[in-house]
């Protein structure tokens, strides 16, 4: 499991930063939240792979954060694409992509399923959970938050050949926590795996000032991306436009006992993200500054 940020600019792409875009990369499957302008671009860059299980997940629809969408979907096409494609959004994300899909006028190689969200469980599939909490910005917005359910513990062979397991399809029961049949007597799962390993937790912020709602949302979060548009000195600016700012986001991140704070949608006023990190760093332990192409592997 890893995050890559493909885009961490705010409104307007510089010469280093392009529009939002982030992707969680799973085993088989990649979730992509948000997707602003030239999203294929940084992907094809990332060679993520254009056929893979893929769910995208939009904050809101500010254009620096779904416009994106559509040049995904064309080059997916020209990839000759054959896998759907989930596309989860707030209310007006169906009447978004289907007005834009008839004026461009382009055909899909593949299926689209488009969500409207609102508030709670939006996704959940056998390993993993995603979240929706309402956000505080200019427009209706949701953050989101992936939550990874509990992992067997780690598998031990030595301790299933001891009892008798033979290797291959019942070695992959027991590691997924199912019991089976070997030996003449039944072999449970904790007799040859350790303890069960917690499931982590991963918060998206997208646009949004700080609130009590979110630090409740995030809390536990083994990593969190949070909107540091601004530096502090800026605070007044971030909340006239919906924004938060560097030392905010470390507050919220502190109260709710996140572990790792990656801070991203920076405003273009910005050039070096060394300022907000400082700023962040005195309030919260480990904060970084998501930059382009950055990957972190999620431990």
């Amino acid at each position: 499991m890893k995050l890559v940020f493909l885009g961490t600019s705010a409104a307007q792409p510089t010469a280093e930063r392009g529009m939002t875009c982030i992707c969680l990369v799973l085993d088989r499957e990649i979730l992509m939240f948000d997707a602003g302008e030239g999203a294929q671009v940084a992907y094809q860059k990332a060679r993520l792979g254009w056929n893979k299980r893929m769910k995208i997940f939009v904050t809101h629809l500010h254009g620096d954060h779904c416009i994106g969408i559509l040049g995904m979907l064309q080059t997916m096409s020209l990839q000759n694409r054959t896998e759907p494609v989930d596309i989860f959004g707030p209310p007006g994300i169906d009447e978004f992509l289907a007005a834009n899909l008839k004026v461009l006028n382009f055909g899909l190689s593949f299926p689209i399923r488009v969500t409207r969200i609102r508030e709670g469980t939006v996704h959940e599939d056998a390993a993993y959970t995603v979240s929706a909490c309402g956000a505080e910005h200019s427009i209706p917005a949701f953050s989101y938050l992936f939550v990874e359910k509990d992992r067997p513990g780690r598998f031990y062979p030595e301790k299933a050949r001891q009892l008798g397991v033979e290797e291959g399809k019942l070695w992959h029961e027991l590691q997924q926590g199912r019991e089976v049949q070997a030996g003449g007597r039944t072999v449970r799962p904790q007799e040859v795996t350790g303890e069960k390993r917690r499931g982590r937790r991963i918060g998206i912020s997208g646009d949004t000032r700080p609130s009590p709602r979110l630090e409740a949302f995030f809390t536990g979060c083994d990593y969190m991306t949070f909107d540091s548009t601004y530096s502090d000195s800026l605070r007044d600016k971030a909340r006239e436009n919906y924004h938060s700012t560097s030392v905010e986001a470390a507050e919220l991140a502190r109260r709710a006992g996140v572990s790792n704070l990656i801070l991203t949608h920076f405003s273009a006023r910005y050039d070096d993200a060394g300022e907000l990190v400082a700023e962040a760093g005195a309030v919260h332990r480990s904060v970084i500054a998501a930059r382009d192409m950055l990957e972190i592997e999620i431990k």
